[in-house]
């Protein structure tokens, strides 16, 4: 199928068959799109956690309005953002990157480098994770449209306690911050009352804005 119709197929799928499972190498596929989103500066301020484990998709299942998906889908995404920019994560992703391109320092690189160790530090950690979290989106939307490509069903949720699950994960000590979840799986053909349902979006002309 194509892209379009990819998108027209997924929909937030509500309830999930847990007897199926999503293939190892489309959820490969589906991290790296992830992985390959783009963010502010390269700095890529979050991480993503894949849960398996049936005892904790439970238990998040209970910390997020007891909607099913969590606990029913294949795989579990937390997608959980840096809870600040600190001079060693600037520093670590400058030079991670100058390595890894093999192209040695420069004046432009050095002085992008030392802008951000200006500006972004001396924010504050409340207002650098309001940024953080807001990259995670984009990576959401990346994983959205990549399991639509696959034929995976992908729910986006913010309906969680995302101070519950940083405690249950122990994502504070990693200096990170859950931001929203996103289970993957196989819909329910039978259960799912959504499903029959016709997609709805607003119309083209009440929707772009075209200035010429």
């Amino acid at each position: 199928m194509s892209l379009l119709q990819n998108l027209n197929w997924r929909y937030a799928t509500k309830k999930m068959d847990p007897s199926k499972k999503v293939e190892q190498a489309k959820l490969d596929r589906i991290l790296e799109a992830i992985r390959l989103t783009p963010t502010s500066s390269g700095l890529q301020p979050y991480q993503v956690i894949v849960i398996t484990n049936q005892e904790i998709k439970d238990k998040i299942r209970a910390l997020s309005w007891d909607q099913s998906q969590v606990a029913e889908c294949s795989h579990l995404l937390v997608f959980a953002a840096w809870d600040d920019y600190t001079a060693e994560r600037i520093n670590g992703s400058f030079d991670y990157t100058i390595a890894e391109r093999g192209v040695g320092t420069n004046e432009r690189t050095e002085a992008y480098r030392n802008n951000m160790l200006a500006n972004y530090p001396p924010r504050g950690p409340e207002v650098n994770f309001q940024h953080t979290a807001k990259q995670t989106y984009i990576a959401l939307g990346f994983a959205l449209v990549a399991a639509a490509e696959e034929g995976v069903d992908a729910t986006p949720m913010e309906g969680f306690d995302p101070a519950a699950v940083d405690e249950l994960l122990g994502l504070r000590a990693k200096g990170l911050r859950s931001v929203t979840l996103l289970p993957l799986g196989y819909r329910d053909t039978a259960n799912d009352w959504l499903l029959p349902l016709k997609k709805v979006r607003r119309a083209r002309e009440n929707f772009i804005i075209e200035m010429k």
